[in-house]
């Protein structure tokens, strides 16, 4: 019988140095016993956050401050190697490979502080290195326990438009080179480490799918092998009603939908990238999310058929820094299709618009982003609607407020009659003033926008209100997660 195939994402805390990185190494040794494995790996933990700073400072002709934090990371990378690989000439191997990938970054940095121009191009070259380092490491130390592995970088294997910093798959092509040069692999028993967070154009120049985005990666290499589960490895067990550096008391969701899922990502649930289940969701790959340090743990199974559910609230996502940007004018008389025009300027500056709503007189229209993309969003409005004035045409007024976002997420929460006046409720007792209310297309999201002042004390009021709290999920041996049979939920 054919091995099962499993994709393991272990994200940045995951691998954060080589004590996390060996306890990824026998995740993964443990489950390749009874499966296929492939891994996406992203980079260790705070490694883009200074490739990104390294940019910026390299922008500002800062080369100095530059060469402190590529030499930083070398040294980072190097001890991981010294802790985790006893052959010397494989020492010497990796320090070679990883010192080509870190003066490829230098010279990106260095061309960039003599044009003090950072294109989002070169900012994808440079933020997607840590990848790059990390993948070469695993495969070492996987080599190094007995587990035959080879790295792999995703530019090999992700095709992508390109637009940069937030590139989108083109998946047939993608799946081909899967095919091509993952699932060879895999048939021969070795463990491809893929790169995460980054691909490539159809011609090779390097894209970041998005902060976040190996989760991404995870499941578009999923779909392209035709896996039979995905899981993503991270620092907690599973996805929690709410966010527990905001809520006390929070609990693992043991199973969810697909559509509950993305909600919650969407709206600000950090465990999962918004786009992460976009490639499973046709071809009903069940997604895991479990815990590197507590690998025993059932965590959560997101799913197309959870089990059933009586309907309510599951969990809550919260955004704390979002923006309300409002398009104020004299509606259809003086500006036809002020809504349509709205959605699409938004869309073309790839706004990730969370609300949107119109005034009943449609005098106005609303919208909410986050914060990040508030500024270019409004731009974009404003140059739209300026064209209004030079047919002599009222002007719109486009202004943005500061605000944040709750969403509760659940099955058929517009059945749910109570759902609604108990959240509200619970909101005036806390003597919270909303914005705007909107209740999903889906029926599986009521947001409130709210002051940011308020979210942190309306977030702990709904969750009791709500009874979110509850016992936490059952343990799930690591081995289980080999075999989909074995993926049922525990009664």
């Amino acid at each position: 019988m054919t091995k099962p195939l499993q994709v393991m994402k272990f994200g940045g805390t995951s691998v954060g140095d080589a004590v996390c990185i060996g306890k990824v190494v026998e995740i993964i040794r443990t489950a390749a016993r009874a499966a296929r494995v492939a891994v996406v790996v992203s980079a260790m933990s705070g490694v883009t956050n200074r490739l990104i700073e390294a940019a910026q400072l390299a922008k500002a002709g800062n080369e100095s401050a530059v060469a402190e934090i590529f030499e930083g990371l070398r040294k980072q990378h190097d001890e991981v190697i010294r802790v985790l690989i006893g052959s010397v000439s494989e020492q010497q191997r990796l320090r070679s490979a990883l010192q080509t990938i870190l003066a490829e970054g230098e010279r990106q940095c260095h061309g960039t502080a003599l044009l003090r121009e950072l294109t989002a191009r070169t900012l994808d070259a440079v933020s997607g290195l840590g990848e790059r380092l990390c993948a070469p490491l695993l495969a070492a130390a996987l080599a190094e326990a007995g587990v035959a592995s080879e790295a792999i970088d995703a530019t090999e294997l992700i095709v992508t438009d390109s637009y940069h910093g937030g590139a989108e798959p083109w998946i047939d092509l993608t799946r081909s080179r899967c095919q091509t040069r993952a699932l060879t692999l895999l048939q021969e028993d070795i463990v491809p480490v893929v790169t995460g967070f980054i691909g490539a154009t159809e011609d090779g120049v390097v894209t970041t799918l998005g902060r976040g985005g190996s989760d991404y990666s995870a499941t578009i290499l999923g779909a392209a092998l035709n896996a039979d589960e995905v899981v993503i490895w991270s620092d907690v067990s599973g996805l929690l009603t709410a966010d527990p550096r905001l809520v006390a008391k929070t609990s693992t969701i043991p199973e969810i939908s697909y559509r509950e899922a993305a909600e919650l990502a969407y709206f600000g649930a950090k465990v999962l990238h918004p786009k992460t289940l976009r490639p499973v969701m046709d071809r009903g790959i069940p997604v895991w999310i479990r815990n590197t340090f507590a690998p025993d743990d059932a965590g959560t199974k997101i799913t197309s058929r959870p089990a059933p559910s009586p309907g309510g609230v599951k969990a809550m996502a919260a955004m704390r820094d979002a923006a309300l940007i409002t398009v104020a004018g004299p509606g259809t008389e003086g500006v036809p299709d002020a809504l349509a025009r709205t959605v699409v300027t938004a869309a073309a500056v790839r706004a990730d618009v969370l609300l949107i709503a119109q005034s009943s007189a449609q005098q106005e229209v609303c919208l909410v982003v986050p914060s990040a993309l508030a500024e270019r969003t409004v731009e974009a409005l404003r140059h739209e609607f300026s064209r209004d004035l030079m047919h002599e045409r009222v002007e719109h007024t486009v202004m943005a407020s500061a605000v944040s976002v709750i969403t509760l997420v659940g099955q058929n929460l517009r059945a749910a009659s109570q759902t609604m006046a108990r959240a509200l409720a619970a909101l005036g007792q806390e003597n919270v003033s909303l914005f705007a209310t909107v209740q999903g297309a889906s029926d599986s999201s009521i947001s409130f926008v709210l002051p940011r002042a308020d979210m942190k004390a309306a977030l702990a009021r709904l969750h009791r209100e709500l009874a979110l709290g509850g016992v936490s999920s059952p343990q799930r041996p690591v081995a289980a997660a080999a075999s989909p049979a074995a993926g049922q939920p525990s009664s």
